[in-house]
Formats: C-alpha cells, sequence, structure tokens
C-alpha cells in the first residue's frame, strides 16, 4: 500500500512539474509575440501614440480657420547614444488641415561614428491618428560620423477632423541606437529628401 503511494506522489509530482513546464512555455512565446501584437494593437486603435513610419499623402481640405492647435516639440536621448537632437521650435500654432514644417538638427558628440533612429510617440494618443507626417527624418535610420551635424525637416498636417476637445498635441522624439540595423549613408547628399 506505502509502495501505491510513493507511485501516485511521483506521478503527481511529474504531472505538476509537466503542467509548469507547459506553462513556463507558454508565457515565453507569448512574451515574444507580445511586442509585435501591441504594435498592431497600436496602430490600428492609434492608442499609445504610435505614428506612422511612412511618408503619408497631403489630405487636401483646407485649413479650418477658425481652430487654432498648439504643437509641442520635445526631443530626448537615450541612455549611452553620445547624440543630441534639437528642435528649432519648440512650440507652432496651427490650424488643422494646414501644413507646416519644423526643422531638427542631428549631432553625433562621441568618438565613433554610429547609427540612430529618432521615433516619434504622440500626446493624447488619440492625436496619432489625425497626425499626418509628410515629410520625417524618422522614417529612416542615420548615420553619423564622429562630430557630424545635420539639419533635417519635418512637414506635418493634423487633420481637419481632429476632435475639438484637443487643444495640445504633444509630439516627442527619442532617440535610439540602431547600430546593428540597416543605415543610411553619411553625407548631406545621402540626408536629402528624407521623406
Amino acid at each position: 500500500m506505502a509502495r501505491q503511494g510513493i507511485q501516485d506522489a511521483r506521478k503527481g509530482v511529474r504531472r505538476t512539474v509537466a503542467r509548469t513546464l507547459v506553462a513556463l512555455a507558454g508565457m515565453f512565446v507569448f512574451a515574444f509575440a507580445l511586442v509585435p501584437l501591441y504594435d498592431v494593437f497600436c496602430q490600428v486603435t492609434g492608442l499609445n501614440g504610435k505614428t506612422s513610419n511612412q511618408a503619408q499623402a497631403l489630405a487636401h481640405e483646407g485649413a479650418d480657420q477658425d481652430r487654432v492647435v498648439t504643437m509641442q516639440i520635445i526631443t530626448r536621448g537615450s541612455p549611452g547614444l553620445p547624440w543630441s537632437l534639437e528642435a528649432h521650435t519648440r512650440q507652432i500654432r496651427v490650424h488643422p488641415g494646414q501644413s507646416a514644417e519644423v526643422h531638427f538638427t542631428f549631432e553625433n558628440l562621441g568618438d565613433e561614428a554610429s547609427v540612430a533612429r529618432a521615433v516619434p510617440s504622440v500626446s493624447p494618443s488619440e492625436a496619432s491618428l489625425h497626425l499626418r507626417k509628410l515629410a520625417c527624418f524618422c522614417f529612416q535610420n542615420q548615420r553619423l560620423a564622429s562630430g557630424e551635424r545635420f539639419e533635417a525637416p519635418l512637414v506635418f498636417q493634423l487633420t481637419r477632423d481632429l476632435p475639438d476637445d484637443i487643444k495640445t498635441v504633444t509630439l516627442v522624439y527619442t532617440l535610439y541606437r540602431q547600430d546593428a540595423a540597416p543605415s543610411r549613408k553619411s553625407g548631406t547628399q545621402a540626408r536629402g529628401g528624407d521623406a
């Protein structure tokens, strides 16, 4: 009888270990699938302020002269990336439907060439559905030699159907190192037409 109890206990332990391993494998797979699923969710719903990573067409709808929206522009670096990114204009007032242009300066303050990308996010997140980037340096990686700097434009439009309760839109660009990714060539000609 005692022997039967020991065998039953061993079967129970094996079953528990097997279930635990299956649960761990499921969590591991879910963790890797979460990022692409989250990106798709944000793209579909416009949540979390994710914006398009491709140039968009100008919406030819005329500016709404009765409304003015303040666009705030913030730039941030990343730990370990010796670059600076500065917006020449920190705040601009635009009419929905109007296109506007703002210039930025990138500079590599490090001792060697490196590759980075400016990743945008928008707040409030609902505004990301109404922000059209017509030309943006954020569509491609940028490669800068040590001490190199360059200017790049952002041409954007807030569509006329931006909700009336949104009076201020904040656009944040954060620089991230991209050394392992394909890069654009350094130099002014390689950067012409960043769209």
